[in-house]
């Protein structure tokens, strides 16, 4: 069967049912529908466990972080513990272009996972609305008189569909010819800031501090100085409000916020992994890509802001992706779980290996992977939550558990304190492995500016591909020494980091030559091809 085929042969429990596991009542959550439902209590009195999802490098196959972390939530469940799952929303570019759904796969789905996949409860239609809102107010102000002196425009409208067409577009106003940009949604400053966001006045604050342009004497123009923050915040408001679903086996799921951790922060909703700790014993995240991208901005953006202690990271690694990063070859490519175990290893947080199974993969090849990892010192576990849910990921589960018993001396690897060129220096030695940086002449200038307006103490978050732990996509592997290529640098005041944008990487994905949205169609009242 299909995943959806999957999804359509459970029954929904009401979601009622599945709050009532976090201990919340009705007049806790608002109901859309009987499966979906908006938490609207702010905390409960628990301080839950926070287990990391990651991976290596990801590769055409796909190495099911979000069906390992739905398996592992199951299991836990099955062994009668309280459990919540925290997962970032899906975005419409991914679902029309390469990836097709996201909402873990076989028998380890998140329900009901068409709508989830789709407009959900409307939260990304908010944050591209309150986004565009604020490029309507700059152009606006400029057309109506232009009293805050507005002279670059540095603010960028935003779409959630992949649309290489709209990276650049030209303006004809009254007021003379500007060269906007579109970023997909999930890039946008909105989107990070939402995610970031400890509270709704955290939010508003946040909102106020946007950076839209700066005037004839190079001083920053804010969403405040437009007066638009209050406008902005209600139009996000019920956006804020945390999801509550459910996986098919009935274990509670808080879905919410959707940045992409190739060129953002990758990871859902503080809100949300704040509310899950305070409703239940363990809380299961996952953060987007390699280690190399939402790892690390978990760990040294989330979790500082939050003030989140990670108990444990579990690594999810693939035959078949290994083997890609070998051309063919397990031997060779098996580097790749070393290059992300070195990075990991420098939070001092305990460290689970999950070898997530494929129906092809081989025993040896397998025993093969959990020697090898086994040999590095660290615990290896096979997941097969795909062919048989929870039940599958029983004993990587049980490890897990224990593993949140161990030590924990977490650090982030990054200082506030240094300077933003250090910053990159050390995420470059010691995530990236490699000592050069080269910045363009832009990036220079962009390092100038932001010690003027004093916001190098601001935390880095680093756009690269994903595809290697370098910014080259060629480069698989273990790849050494290579030169990290800084060609800009963006100022998200309002989210609180500064976007480095390295190598060739774009804020507006483009559709590939065979776009997922041709498998998709409505046939007989029922949604078909989605995943």
């Amino acid at each position: 069967m299909t995943d959806l085929e999957i999804a359509h042969s459970i029954k929904l429990k009401d979601i009622s049912n599945i709050a009532s596991k976090l201990n919340l009542s009705l007049d806790d959550i608002e109901m859309y529908g009987r499966g979906k439902a908006k938490i609207v209590k702010d905390k409960g009195d628990k301080n839950g466990k926070v287990i990391l999802v990651t991976a290596i490098n990801p590769t055409p196959y796909g190495e099911g972080k979000t069906t390992v972390s739905i398996g592992l939530a199951d299991a836990f469940n099955k062994l009668n513990k309280n459990v919540c799952l925290a997962l970032r929303e899906p975005s419409l570019g991914p679902v029309f272009g390469v990836k097709g759904g996201a909402t873990g796969g076989g028998y380890s789905q998140v329900v009901p996972m068409e709508d989830i996949n789709l407009h959900f409860t409307g939260d990304f239609h908010a944050i591209t609305s309150a986004n565009n809102l604020i490029s309507a107010a700059v152009y606006n102000h400029i057309e109506q008189g232009n009293s805050l002196d507005i002279k670059k425009v540095t603010f960028n409208r935003c779409l959630d569909v992949n649309d290489r067409s709209l990276r650049d577009v030209k303006l004809e106003c009254k007021s003379g010819e500007y060269i906007d940009h579109f970023n997909i949604t999930s890039a946008s400053e909105v989107m990070a800031l939402f995610c970031l966001a400890t509270d709704i006045d955290d939010l508003k604050k946040r909102l106020s501090k946007i950076i839209v342009g700066f005037n004839s004497k190079n001083e920053p123009i804010y969403v405040h100085d437009l007066k638009l923050e209050g406008a902005l915040t209600v139009l996000l408001s019920n956006a804020f409000k945390p999801n509550l679903v459910q996986t098919l086996e009935g274990t509670p799921a808080i879905i919410h916020g959707g940045p992409f951790a190739n060129i953002a922060h990758g990871c859902s909703s503080i809100t949300s992994i704040k509310l899950a700790r305070s409703l239940s014993d363990y809380v299961i995240t996952e953060a987007g890509f390699g280690s190399d991208l939402g790892a690390e901005k978990f760990l040294d953006i989330v979790c500082p802001t939050a003030s989140i202690i990670p108990s444990t990271i579990v690594l999810v690694v693939t035959v078949r992706a290994l083997k890609y990063n070998g051309n063919d070859s397990l031997e060779k490519g098996i580097c790749n779980i070393n290059a992300h175990l070195n990075h990991l290893k420098n939070y001092n947080v305990p460290i689970v290996v999950c070898l997530n199974k494929f129906n092809d993969d081989s025993n040896e090849d397998i025993n093969y992977i959990k020697d090898y990892v086994n040999k590095l010192g660290y615990p290896c576990e096979v997941s097969d939550a795909y062919s048989k849910g929870g039940e599958g990921a029983i004993d990587l589960a049980n490890l897990v558990i224990k593993s949140c018993e161990l030590s924990n001396n977490f650090k982030p690897l990054v200082d506030k304190n240094d300077s933003i060129r250090d910053k990159i220096s050390k995420l470059n030695k010691l995530v990236y492995n490699s000592n050069y940086v080269e910045y363009s002449d832009g990036a220079e200038e962009k390092l100038k500016l932001i010690d003027k307006l004093g916001l190098s103490h601001l935390p880095i978050c680093v756009a690269k591909t994903q595809y290697s732990i370098s910014d080259n996509p060629k480069l698989l592997g273990y790849p050494k020494d290579n030169i990290l290529h800084v060609r800009d640098l963006i100022i998200n005041r309002g989210a609180g980091f500064i976007t480095v944008l390295s190598g060739k990487i774009y804020t507006m994905p483009g559709l590939p030559k065979k776009p997922n949205y041709e498998n998709i169609d409505l046939v007989d009242g029922e949604i078909k091809g989605l995943f």
